[in-house]
């Protein structure tokens, strides 16, 4: 059985006062109340450093685990009743576990409260949704104005070989020698590698306020707990404002090899960008790994060859085994971004001229009937059909490691996907490699497929 403890913390100056509503929201353990979503995405942040990326396996564990908010005349206390021994250190919890447990209280109690009580944004609207996105990395204080543009943001899976993992160190010290700071998916694997690569490098420039920004959501906190060098964590609450934050405050983007999750991200930022709206936007991507990942990206290449085609392939560039010809590019592909934020009077802490279209912003909420509706066929733009594929992987995510669409596939089987057998071919071919490879779950774990390709129609 694994070692729990209880005990009553402070915020520490993490958090600013919270009112007697906000308080009852966090404890409202109703149907539709947020107690439920703090009370998982505070366990999540003190299990931080766990073996497993199943949402049910933490949750059945830590079955017991509790936690309350104090009221007091001077301001509130969290109280953690069975909490993972591991967020501990002499009984008392580690510096930055409790500020990612205040992060979880402050992006909950946050979102909640602009979401009910802001009359003026319209959650079904493009722009107020961006605005809604700007408003809560502003109150995580993420958005620093006057800071030169320097976040790259770096991609990959949480379930990466060894091998693979010191190649994102390796990565990430490059960027961090050239002053540029990393901001991840916040979890295991090529998550946490860039941080750490850069950390040791910002030691060595003596930078002292490096940042390791982590960017999650609700449905993936448990899979991906937040990893010890996020010094900077934000809650937003689904993955599609999840997706958003990261172009918005991202300057660079680096790809790492990894599964679903990494090639919904790839597609959500090829679809964006390949919006003729967004022409001429710099913004510099790089996908890069080892020398044993050349044909990773070769597939990877070829999938969105056959699938979005070549404009949307002229988008980025691949760097194989080379991470300092990735800093050095990287630190080239964001003086340009410089350049054009000076140019058009762009924030340099928010992408405010990126244009993102509503089908990419909206929820997507996986289940079977939504999952065999997608569109993938090639009767559309290109965007939107990048829009498509994006939930298409979006969906399987939430298969594989999100505790509902997890419940979805157990209780009804697989997610289903039909459309153009020229698109739904490459498609299966990359699902499979991704399967052989070991990308759908951690090393060890045994995967079951959410999802299976169907008989297919030629038109749309």
């Amino acid at each position: 059985m694994s070692p729990k403890i209880s005990a009553r913390i402070t915020p520490d100056g993490c958090l600013d006062l919270v009112s007697q509503h906000e308080v009852s929201l966090l404890m409202d353990k109703s149907q539709g109340g947020v107690y439920r979503l703090f009370r998982q995405c505070s366990l999540a942040v003190l299990n931080c450093g766990s073996h497993s990326d199943d949402p049910g396996e933490m949750l059945h564990t830590y079955s017991d685990f509790d936690i309350q908010v104090i009221e007091q005349a001077r301001g509130i206390k969290l109280e953690v009743s069975n909490a993972p021994a591991s967020a501990f250190v002499d009984g008392r919890m580690i510096k930055g576990i409790q500020e990612h447990l205040y992060s979880v209280l402050r992006d909950i109690v946050y979102a909640n409260n602009v979401m009910t009580h802001n009359s003026r944004l319209d959650l079904a609207r493009g722009q107020d949704i961006t605005n809604f996105i700007f408003h809560i990395l502003r109150n995580a204080g993420i958005l620093i104005p006057q800071r030169h543009p320097n976040i790259v943001v770096c991609w990959g899976g949480h379930s990466i070989s060894r091998e693979e993992y010191d190649y994102t160190k390796e990565v990430g010290h490059s960027l961090g020698l050239r002053g540029l700071d990393v901001c991840t998916g916040c979890g295991p694997g090529a998550m946490k590698g860039p941080m750490k690569g850069a950390a040791i490098a910002h030691a060595k420039q003596r930078i002292q306020d490096g940042r390791y920004t982590g960017v999650t959501e609700p449905g993936i906190i448990a899979a991906e707990p937040p990893n010890p060098i996020v010094n900077e964590l934000v809650i937003l609450p689904d993955i599609e404002k999840r997706l958003e934050a990261f172009v918005r405050i991202g300057h660079g983007i680096v790809v790492f090899p990894g599964g679903v999750g990494t090639a919904e991200e790839i597609l959500y930022l090829l679809g964006v960008l390949i919006n003729p709206a967004n022409d001429g936007l710099p913004f510099p991507i790089i996908f890069t790994g080892s020398k044993a990942n050349e044909e990773y990206f070769g597939q990877i290449d070829e999938f969105i060859g056959l699938t979005l085609g070549k404009a949307a392939q002229k988008r980025y560039q691949i760097i194989i085994d080379d991470p300092e010809l990735v800093g050095l590019s990287m630190k080239r592909g964001i003086q340009d971004v410089l350049y054009r934020r000076k140019s058009t009077s762009d924030a340099f802490y928010f992408n405010w001229l990126l244009k993102i279209a509503e089908e990419f912003q909206q929820p997507f909420e996986p289940d079977h009937e939504s999952m065999r509706a997608l569109q993938i066929h090639h009767n559309q733009p290109i965007h939107l059909l990048a829009a498509n594929l994006r939930q298409a992987f979006s969906g399987i995510v939430a298969g594989n490691v999100k505790e509902e669409g997890v419940k979805l596939v157990a209780r009804k089987g697989p997610f289903e996907l039909s459309g153009d057998p020229g698109l739904l071919k490459p498609l299966e071919a990359l699902l499979t490699s991704f399967v052989i490879q070991g990308r759908m779950k951690l090393p060890g774990s045994h995967y079951e497929p959410s999802y299976r390709v169907v008989e297919t129609s030629k038109a749309g």
